[in-house]
């Protein structure tokens, strides 16, 4: 069986982002401008364009994109498009609040009311949830579980950004690079690359643009070769260099944002093509293969 390469999208557009929310309040949201949508169609027509070979044949790209329920209201059109055309439709929640500053009320209003949005727009069941810039927690956790998801994908192990989140792993079943938490609910992390007791961000995001590509694929190599998985993630908007820029924001918060932002497309592509031999899948499709083998099919009965 080969490896899995796991690509996940956090679909949420250039103004939304937590580095710019000091500069853009989330009430000027609906004066600005849209450009998820095209940036989406670019990632879309990236993954058709491509033919995977390995040893279980000719595939396809699938892939999750977790969405933010603000664009699936504006766009809902969007959200059936990505549906589809094959691929995973999870939560990103709705309206990109860090779930740390919110109450459980508050949390679980934000999931039910992304959830139940999603599910009207593609007719079937979501799965799957990331918190927006991976601002996690068990109390957390909690919450996602209860509001009816089976998975959440969440957890940056990178202890150096201070937004990630911390959640105890420990004594936890490995399925796969899944960790049970319970019989119906799972943690994907993201993806990094370990030296010693050091862990280096290797996952996506503005590492993937910083990181040359010949040591991002040994580093990814080198995952693969402990986890025979390897969990990505991107935002569409990084593969948008010609979108508006945030001219008052701190030098250092647009080199994070800005930074190669015109050699991403041309670098995924290389990077998708470099492991083309893998299986990519979605998360969903890949807890329904792990999880079956483990539990004699009811995942799949119940998911």
């Amino acid at each position: 069986m080969p490896p899995h390469i796991l690509l996940t999208i956090d679909v949420e557009d250039w103004f939304q982002v937590e580095n710019f929310k000091p500069w853009i309040d989330h009430s000027t949201w609906g004066s600005q401008q849209l450009r998820v949508e095209q940036n989406v169609h670019t990632l879309l027509d990236l993954f058709d364009s491509v033919n995977l070979e390995n040893s279980t044949g000719h595939q396809s790209i699938r892939a999750t994109f977790f969405v933010l329920g603000w664009i699936a209201e504006r766009l809902p059109h969007l959200v059936k498009t990505i549906h589809e055309r094959g691929h995973e439709v999870a939560s990103h929640g709705y309206h990109h609040h860090l779930c740390s500053n919110l109450s459980d009320e508050a949390l679980r209003k934000d999931l039910t009311d992304s959830k139940t949005l999603l599910e009207d727009l593609i007719g079937e069941q979501i799965t799957g949830y990331r918190a927006p810039s991976f601002a996690i927690d068990d109390r957390i956790l909690d919450v996602v579980k209860q509001c009816g998801y089976r998975y959440d994908s969440s957890y940056n192990s990178f202890d150096r950004h201070e937004r990630y989140g911390r959640i105890d792993l420990s004594g936890k079943q490995n399925i796969g690079v899944a960790c049970k938490l319970s019989e119906t609910f799972y943690e994907l992390p993201v993806s990094n690359f370990k030296v010693g007791n050091q862990i280096l961000p290797w996952g996506g995001g503005g590492y993937f643009r910083l990181i040359p590509l010949f040591l991002m694929k040994a580093g990814v190599r080198s995952i693969l070769s402990r986890d025979k998985a390897f969990l990505f993630y991107t935002h569409p908007w990084e593969f948008d260099p010609e979108q508006p820029r945030v001219i008052n924001a701190s030098g250092y918060k647009k080199f994070r944002h800005y930074v190669n932002l015109k050699n991403t497309y041309s670098k995924l592509r290389s990077f998708i093509d470099a492991f083309k031999h893998c299986q990519l899948i979605t998360l969903r499709d890949y807890l329904i293969e792990h999880a079956l083998t483990l539990e004699n099919g009811e995942w799949n009965k119940t998911i």
